[in-house]
C-alpha cells in the first residue's frame, strides 16, 4: 500500500485548521491535497488525536497480519472443515437438508 506523504501529526494539523473555521478548499491549496483527500482523512481520523491515531494503525497492523496468517493457512489446508471454507460452498449442513427434505 502506498505510504502518505504527510505524517500523522500533519493530518491531525489539517483537520484541526479545518474546525477551526478554515476554508476546506484554501486548506487543500495550501497543503498540496485534493479535497477528496481531506474528506477522506476528516471521515476516518476525524475527532482523533495522535494518540488515538497510533493506536488504530496498531491495531490495523495486528489486524492485516492476522489476516494474512489465516489465508496462509487456509492455503496449506485446503480439505479442511470450517473455518477454511469459502464463501459459495455451502457445506454439509444445506446438501443434508435439500436431501433429507426433498
Amino acid at each position: 500500500m502506498k505510504t502518505s506523504r504527510f505524517t500523522d501529526s500533519q493530518i491531525i494539523a489539517i483537520l484541526k485548521q479545518a474546525e477551526a473555521g478554515s476554508p476546506i478548499p484554501e486548506l487543500c491549496r495550501e497543503h498540496g491535497m485534493s479535497m477528496a483527500t481531506f474528506y477522506k482523512w476528516r471521515a476516518k481520523f476525524g475527532g482523533m488525536d495522535a494518540s488515538l491515531m497510533a493506536r488504530m494503525k496498531e491495531l490495523e497492523e495486528e489486524n492485516r497480519r492476522l489476516k494474512k496468517m489465516y489465508a496462509d493457512e487456509c492455503w496449506r489446508r485446503p480439505n479442511t472443515d470450517p473455518p477454511c471454507r469459502s464463501k459459495n460452498d455451502p457445506g454439509r449442513g444445506a446438501a443434508f437438508f435439500s436431501s433429507s427434505c426433498g
